[in-house]
């Protein structure tokens, strides 16, 4: 009975182990602009370190949007999570999870203050949630990459806004880059 219980104890051991070797610390990619096949995507990495902060559709300054995404859908706080960034890094449609928590995040928004940033603006519900989160540098792994053109489609009708038109713009020079470099 000993060495059942000592079999198990080490079996249980090595799992935990093996676990913990799929850790992303060691494989976290600064993001980097990589180029392919006429497409732009950060740098093929699953897994980075990005600096995030939290939003509401109740500051002042999203008022007038109310529920809505940039996308054109509500914004979503469940199992699945609204997200923003500046498409140009994240584009809209990147579906991530952040190392230690159970929800999955997908960018479906955008925010004057991420642009020339690679932070990820988390959706909550409330103010409250936005002092309860404050900024954090997390580990997060992509599970699938959105679409710069995507992006672009939304983004090309609506560069009134200076933050918009510098992201369409860096998606355009992304674009240029990834087809001279063929």
């Amino acid at each position: 009975m000993v060495c059942r219980s000592f079999l198990t104890a080490v079996a249980a051991l090595l799992l935990a182990g093996l676990c913990s070797c799929s850790s992303t610390s060691s494989n976290l990619a600064s993001a980097k602009v990589y180029k392919s096949s006429g497409h732009s995507q950060i740098d093929n990495a699953k897994y980075y370190k990005v600096r995030t902060t939290a939003y509401s559709h109740l500051e002042a300054d999203s008022l007038q949007y109310g529920l809505a995404s940039a996308e054109g859908g509500d914004l979503k706080y469940g199992n699945f999570r609204s997200a923003a960034s500046d498409w140009s890094v994240f584009p809209l449609g990147t579906v991530f999870k952040i190392e230690g928590l159970p929800w999955t995040y997908r960018i479906d928004d955008y925010g004057s203050a991420l642009v020339g940033t690679k932070t990820i603006d988390l959706y909550k519900p409330n103010m409250a949630g936005i002092t309860d989160w404050g900024a954090r540098n997390v580990n997060i792994k992509v599970l699938k990459w959105g679409s710069y053109a995507q992006s672009y489609t939304i983004l090309k009708d609506r560069t009134k806004a200076a933050h918009v038109r510098q992201m369409v713009q860096s998606i355009q020079r992304n674009q240029r880059s990834a087809t001279a470099s063929l």
